[in-house]
């Protein structure tokens, strides 16, 4: 679905649904029909749905009078937050305008991306130096080094010794894989990801499910999930985007600090509420998912898309910017 941002002075997007033009307003996050059209529901769910979950561009002034004279700490998932979601995951570039964004972020604030990619990857689209990054869910977290005296990046690898098995179980899923047009096997290093966007027919994606179950079958060690269009592979160890965001926190000296620490965390996937539930137990901080349907989820605020995402971090340097 494609949206355009119009040139109104009340920062409004025009979207096209069934033929009839649908006005939505980035700062409340609300739908609004100019005629009526055939998803009047689903407009109406998201609306209601804002209600819970309010814009944070919207409630970015609330947000930030809550956050004066805390330490900000930002967290960013990178597929459908820092880029769009695309049919081919190789092709998931970072624009130009995230990337100067993201730049302005760190200058004020600790910055972190945790992504379900492989680090390396993540890192590559990403392409900034000072920020750091947890690939494969978390369980591969590399900490840029303090100063020129030290020698390496410190890595973190709470699954490295399943590296074997993840090599072994890559190598019999691409080969069956390769038979069902549509899909494809992604390296994550410590997980494997298998993507089935392009599947055109219902029934390849059942074959396909099938046969990764059939293959997990002989690695118990390992279990199944299911993020947006693709199955994942991962290690069945008690590590997820939660548990990154506690170590990143601990590692830059943020966990004994009491309460003047604000992890702010934006993500539009499922294993992000694992990162927005460290904030709810926490009792403060900011988890913000990237979603234009309704879904259920513990993030108290809401941005629709990666556009707003490039327009909240924007606001958020700016902010600090002018309070220092």
């Amino acid at each position: 679905m494609r949206f355009q941002r119009s040139s109104t002075p009340d920062k409004q997007k025009v979207q096209h649904v069934s033929s009839k033009a649908v006005n939505y307003d980035e700062n409340s996050g609300v739908f609004s029909l100019a005629s009526t059209a055939s998803n009047l529901h689903d407009i109406s769910a998201y609306n209601s749905w804002v209600v819970e979950h309010p814009s944070a561009l919207g409630s970015f002034d609330k947000m930030m009078k809550a956050a004066k004279g805390m330490r900000i700490v930002v967290f960013l998932d990178y597929d459908g937050t820092l880029s769009p979601i695309v049919d081919d995951p190789d092709l998931a570039f970072m624009s130009n305008e995230m990337r100067a964004a993201l730049r302005e972020v760190v200058t004020y604030f600790p910055t972190a991306v945790i992504s379900g990619r492989s680090r390396d990857k993540v890192r590559g689209f990403v392409q900034l130096s000072n920020i750091y990054y947890a690939g494969s869910h978390g369980m591969d977290i590399m900490v840029p080094k303090a100063s020129e005296l030290d020698e390496s990046d410190m890595l973190f690898q709470p699954a490295k010794i399943f590296l074997p098995a993840i090599q072994e179980m890559r190598i019999v899923l691409e080969e069956l894989v390769r038979k069902i047009e549509g899909a494809r096997v992604e390296d994550n290093r410590f997980c494997i990801s298998v993507h089935y966007r392009n599947i055109v027919r219902e029934e390849d994606y059942v074959i396909l499910e099938e046969k990764v179950k059939s293959v997990i079958e002989h690695f118990p060690e390992f279990h199944l999930t299911q993020g947006k269009k693709v199955l994942e592979i991962r290690p069945s160890i008690e590590w997820n985007k939660g548990h990154a965001l506690e170590y990143l926190l601990d590692t830059l000296g943020f966990s004994d600090s009491g309460d003047d620490v604000f992890p702010l965390y934006i993500g539009d996937d499922r294993t992000d509420e694992d990162a927005f539930k460290v904030i709810e137990t926490r009792g403060h901080g900011f988890p913000i998912i990237v979603s234009s349907t309704p879904k259920d989820t513990k993030a108290t605020y809401s941005l629709h898309d990666p556009s707003e995402v490039l327009t909240f971090l924007l606001r958020l340097a700016r902010w600090s910017k002018a309070s220092s």
